[in-house]
């Protein structure tokens, strides 16, 4: 954010303070009933002050009459519904001549002896109420021209200047009121008005006002110090002559004043001249500012605090050195722990002086030693927009040293990052967030050889994290790692250490918070999609068992042809016309068929009682082809057909048409159907499909009835995965849990079947028309129920 607009609200809170109390004294009076009994009106209250601008005689008792007028003004001035009637009635017109009038006044009746000191205090008085008029007026920025051009600021600045400095031991009597009042109406006569600005400035306004800061009246500083922040912001010219008048030693002097308003405005002031102004900055920093800043941030008062961390911000930009310095001389710990309050303005600026900081190696990786990354995390989630950007800016500064990867890590900065970039109010934080992930991408995979080294710690101290004992540590280091590691790490991290059972066991514990659930299932679909340009996981079709050796293919003409036929098929009462020589090239079931001990091995037709006609069909063209478009009507059909007679060509053919289909609705009953004919291909394509779809598919279940069901079938889906990662050197896991042992068709405590295993000899292959070959699972003895038939899919439980 702009420490301008920074300095520009913070010049209004201190506006705001100067006159609200006067305000709340109102509205006191006003709830206790008392306010105005007897109140004179405005007209009638300028009448008395014109008559005595008119008048020849201008001896004391006229002075309290015009005294008592003033302040009864001055009172009616404090409600803002008055002030236009106030100004309608021609104040401006009266107050200002009157106020200049009383220069000459003053210094005759001091000459006059018969009177003493109580015609020039009575003066004074008067002069103080005119001023304060004039304030209260200027509040309103319709008016600070018009009292600015009828002259008023020269009787003001006329009374800045007859403020003399007698004493520092104790406060001076007399003209220090009336010196505040002057400068009090200058502040509000110059906010946000650049010509009156100047105006004060080309009338000697500034040096009187410098003078002032050396009063003791603490009351005269702050006066002092809240006019000089006014016309010091943004006006390099007036910036010059406060400075070259010699303000900045005092003003420094002043934060370490034991008046918290004092040295609020103080660093109010020095805020708004080192503001883009690189030279007052440095200039500043010489005379030695920085450690009684710093010093601020331990305040009792939330305003410095506020202050001079934006300041600290502001100098961070001078060089490299201030900005150790900064944290060398303890500030860190005091912004760290401003991010923790409540006040949601001292969390911005120490936001901001951090983000400032943070563009230091060395001072990214002390602030987050110090604690100040989880705050900034929170921040990060804020409803205030500023404080959202303040904290992406301090994390995209933290995010460049490699020294901080494990800490970002193990507090979840990237998942946090990437929850929230989308949530940011605005454009700009959005951004900063998006290069925070790019340069945590960066870190590990560099652009340049020089950064090699840097690369692999950083990629080290996040394999280390999955070391950790603590689950949520774990956890956060694997979704990172499928996220940020180079691809070519992928298989070392996740196969061969087995870094993917920390995300596989969080997608299958049901009592992690849906969030969780739901990043571990993205970083798994993510790691999946980028191991399959390294493992071979999908859609490449196996070699069919003996194919190699015996490759015949009699081609498309041949199916259900009479010629040279010399075995037939009954389904569903018509005949089908075949080859042998074509079967016993296709499948180890065929081969055993027709060149083992089975029956049908001299039979000159079989019986085919659990195969509808054009699911036969298309698994004959199939074996005379070795090609085949297969069409969802058929496909789970088909799929059982070719588990029956080990066509593993085929079964893989039906599991990418099935996955092509997969629905939300269907993904859980396709699965089982996976299971019940051996597909292992096809459940992993079902698990998948649950990642890719997961909001979707894991709304439908959200029931708690249907929870268990849910998880059950993740838990089952899980070995499909490992299966399909596995790279062909051998068993990496253990796959006699429970799940693994249902995915290949086992029965509790069963054994692993053999490949290809048949019945026994002399049984007939087809007998009883129900066991399929090489799958392990007993089939039922009807015909299972097709849910494409019809165009119905399978749908979840």
């Amino acid at each position: 954010m702009s420490s301008g607009s920074d300095s520009c609200s913070s010049f209004r809170s201190s506006l705001k303070r100067n006159i609200e109390e006067l305000f709340e004294e109102v509205a006191s009076k006003k709830r206790a009933g008392v306010m105005f009994q007897g109140q004179q009106s405005a007209a009638a209250l300028l009448e008395t002050l014109r008559n005595g601008l008119n008048s020849t005689s201008y001896i004391a008792p006229d002075k309290a009459a015009l005294r008592k007028a003033a302040h009864s003004l001055a009172e009616l001035c404090k409600q803002d519904e008055f002030i236009d009637e106030v100004v309608a009635e021609g104040a401006i017109e009266v107050v200002v001549p009157l106020l200049n009038a009383g220069g000459g006044a003053a210094r005759d009746q001091q000459l006059d002896e018969g009177l003493g000191t109580s015609g020039a205090s009575m003066q004074e008085e008067l002069d103080k109420e005119l001023c304060f008029i004039l304030g209260l007026l200027a509040v309103k920025p319709e008016y600070q021209t018009r009292i600015a051009q009828s002259g008023a600021l020269t009787g003001l600045v006329r009374l800045l200047k007859e403020h003399k400095l007698t004493t520092i031991t104790k406060p001076q009597p007399g003209s220090g009121g009336v010196a505040r009042r002057a400068a009090d109406a200058i502040t509000n006569l110059a906010h946000e008005n650049v010509e009156i600005k100047n105006m004060v400035r080309e009338q000697d306004g500034i040096p009187p006002l410098v003078g002032l800061l050396e009063a003791m009246d603490v009351k005269v500083q702050r006066a002092a110090c809240g006019a000089l922040r006014t016309l010091a912001f943004k006006n390099e010219q007036n910036k010059n002559v406060i400075v070259d008048q010699g303000a900045l030693p005092t003003l420094i002097q002043l934060l370490r004043s034991e008046d918290s308003g004092v040295h609020y405005e103080a660093v109010g002031v020095i805020g708004n001249l080192v503001h883009s102004s690189q030279h007052v900055k440095l200039r500043v920093l010489e005379e030695g500012a920085l450690q009684p800043v710093i010093n601020l941030l331990n305040s009792d008062c939330p305003d410095s605090q506020r202050e001079s961390a934006l300041l600290l911000g502001q100098f961070a930009t001078a060089d490299l050195d201030t900005k150790a310095k900064i944290v060398q001389r303890g500030a860190v710990p005091a912004l760290v722990r401003m991010l923790g309050m409540p006040d949601v303005s001292l969390k911005e600026m120490a936001a901001f002086a951090l983000g400032r900081l943070a563009q230091n190696m060395d001072n990214q990786a002390g602030i987050v030693q110090l604690g100040g990354l989880p705050p900034l995390l929170e921040l990060l989630e804020s409803r205030h927009y500023n404080l959202q950007h303040n904290a992406a800016f301090a994390l995209y500064g933290l995010a460049e040293n490699e020294d901080n990867i494990p800490d970002l890590i193990r507090e979840g900065a990237l998942q946090r990052l990437e929850d929230c970039k989308e949530k940011l109010q605005v454009q700009a934080s959005k951004d900063c967030v998006q290069k925070t992930i790019n340069r945590l991408e960066q870190k590990l995979r560099p652009d340049n050889t020089a950064n090699l080294a840097a690369a692999k710690r950083a990629l080290q101290s996040m394999v280390f994290l999955l070391r950790s004992n603590t689950k949520t540590v774990q956890q956060r280091a694997a979704m990172s790692l499928a996220k940020l590691a180079p691809d070519e790490q992928l298989k070392a991290i996740f196969i061969d250490k087995r870094g993917i059972d920390v995300l596989l066991d969080m997608l299958m514990d049901p009592n992690i918070s849906h969030r969780l659930h739901r990043d571990a299932a993205a970083a798994l679909l993510q790691l999946t999609k980028k191991l399959d340009a390294h493992l071979p996981v999908v859609d490449q079709l196996p070699q069919q068992p003996g194919r190699a050796e015996r490759s015949v293919y009699l081609g498309d003409e041949y199916v259900n042809n009479p010629t040279l036929a010399d075995i037939t098929f009954n389904v569903e009462g018509r005949k089908f016309y075949a080859h042998r020589i074509a079967l016993l090239a296709s499948s180890e079931a065929f081969r055993a068929m027709f060149s083992g001990g089975y029956r049908e091995k001299d039979a000159d037709s079989v019986d085919i009682p659990n195969i509808s006609w054009n699911v036969f069909e298309a698994m004959m063209h199939f074996v005379y082809t070795g090609q085949l478009d297969v069409t969802p009507d058929i496909a789970f059909e088909l799929l059982q057909a070719s588990d029956q007679y080990l066509l593993e060509g085929l079964k893989r053919l039906c599991e990418n048409a099935i996955a092509q289909s997969l629905t939300v609705d269907s993904v859980m009953s396709t699965f089982e159907y996976s299971e019940q004919f051996s597909a292992p291909q096809l459940g992993r394509r079902c698990l998948l499909f649950v990642l890719e779809m997961y909001d979707e598919v894991s709304k439908l279940y959200e029931n708690t009835k249907d929870r268990p069901f849910y998880f059950d079938c993740l838990r089952r889906m899980v070995p499909c995965l490992k299966d399909s990662l596995y790279c062909g050197s051998g068993p990496i896991w253990d796959n006699t849990a429970p799940g693994a042992a249902a995915a290949m068709g086992l029965s509790s405590g069963g054994a692993l079947p053999q490949a290809g295993a048949l019945p026994q000899a002399g049984a007939g292959l087809l007998a009883g028309a129900g066991v399929q070959a090489g799958a392990g699972v007993q089939a039922p003895t009807e015909q299972l129920r097709n849910p494409w038939v019809a165009g119905v899919r399978p749908t979840g439980r």
